[in-house]
């Protein structure tokens, strides 16, 4: 597990920061936790050793872009939850000043290699980019805030992938496609410096051969780390998964002892839209699966893992780890009647732990959804603009 974020002593500081090229300042809004935002700040890191994320207030993003879904808050709990994150900010300004960079001691600014602009239409980085402390970094395709509140509004299922057949035989996607995904989720799976190979371990499960297969190397559980298991959709990967997360970390340490290994399973689209129905889940199982990989909270994947963790499956972990599952946690959500059943074997082994209530428990992609859909025109009417805005942007690039 990656260490915990810093916090800010004050903000802003007093006292500047000592300057340090090491240091790298990236901003935005942030807005939904999703790999577009993670892959940015993965990029930021590995130009230095230290990543401080400016996030804009409610307020501004408001005036120079649009309602934002997510509070700030709630953006700042997402930003700290990732794994390449040091120190979140809060109230960054929308354009970027050398003053704040200046603050915390930040030399450059990384950012996307796409234009964004302020309410009167001039690019966000100009000030930084004619002080020659601008960094451009690729923008994450195929993925943005403004695509899941269209699938919200739309309600639309086209993005529902099957992720085992797609990597056995692509149909939805071309091979070049899956060829991507699978270089991407190499790349998130890497340690808070972001170095490919020593971080999560990715694992696909089938309920055909009752196995797991490995698709992304990464570190295993040395001797002596308990082996936790969660599971579920993490759709939209909100605050309250966050927040379930981080508190199962802490319920299974043990002063004096390495910090819990935490297996997270990740359930099919399918299996979500059985449940759920309608156009869940909001992000398809790799945009779900690349959210939880960023988080600082979690030490594996298993992909496509059962709704009910049987004994089958239980016996497959533990021989995929080389070590027993000491318990398997659910957080404070309501059971419906026909998922009272599902952690029994947990319960017959005597590992089923639950996490308690917590400030964050009702946030979840249900919870955002009815955000939605309840100021319907006002985020359709953000879209316009938005397409608007970005037409604009484009055109500021060709």
């Amino acid at each position: 597990m990656a260490p915990m974020a810093d916090e800010l002593p004050e903000h802003p500081p007093k006292v500047a920061f000592p300057m340090d090229e090491q240091r790298i300042w990236i901003d935005g809004c942030f807005d939904f936790t999703h790999h577009g935002h993670a892959g940015a700040m993965l990029q930021a890191k590995r130009l230095g050793n230290y990543l401080v994320v400016g996030i804009h207030s409610d307020e501004e993003i408001l005036t120079n872009k649009g309602p934002t879904v997510m509070t700030l808050k709630e953006r700042e709990l997402q930003v700290a939850a990732c794994r390449w994150a040091n120190l979140p900010v809060p109230t960054a300004p929308y354009v970027t000043e050398p003053h704040w960079m200046d603050l915390y001691g930040c030399k450059y600014v990384v950012h996307g290699d796409d234009v964004t602009t302020d309410a009167s239409g001039e690019d966000c980085y100009r000030i930084v980019k004619q002080a020659g402390r601008f960094k451009i970094v690729k923008r994450t395709p195929g993925i943005s805030t403004t695509d899941l509140v269209g699938r919200m509004l739309m309600m639309r299922t086209q993005h529902h992938l099957n992720l085992a057949k797609e990597l056995e035989k692509p149909v939805k996607k071309t091979r070049e496609e899956v060829e991507e995904m699978m270089e991407m989720m190499k790349n998130y799976a890497s340690d808070a410096a972001g170095t490919v190979g020593k971080g999560p371990v990715v694992f696909i499960y089938s309920t055909e051969t009752s196995a797991t297969k490995k698709i992304v190397d990464g570190v295993l559980p040395a001797e002596g780390r308990k082996i936790i298991y969660v599971d579920g959709g993490f759709d939209l990967f909100t605050p309250g998964h966050i927040e379930f997360l981080r508190l199962v970390v802490e319920a299974a340490t043990e002063e004096g002892k390495p910090a819990p290994y935490v297996v997270a399973g990740i359930h099919s689209d399918k299996v979500i839209n059985d449940w759920k129905g309608q156009n869940y889940p909001i992000m398809n199982i790799f945009e779900r699966s690349m959210c939880v990989l960023q988080c600082r909270y979690i030490d594996s994947l298993v992909l496509d893992a059962p709704f009910i963790p049987d004994a089958t499956f239980l016996d497959s972990l533990e021989q995929t780890y080389g070590g027993k599952v000491e318990a398997v946690y659910h957080g404070p959500t309501q059971f419906m009647a026909a998922e009272e059943n599902t952690y029994d074997e947990a319960k017959k082994r005597g590992i089923y732990k639950e996490i308690g209530p917590h400030g964050w428990a009702d946030l979840n992609a249900t919870a955002i959804m009815d955000r939605i859909m309840s100021e319907k025109e006002r985020y359709l009417e953000r879209q316009r603009k938005k397409g608007v805005k970005a037409e604009k942007e484009d055109n500021m690039i060709n």
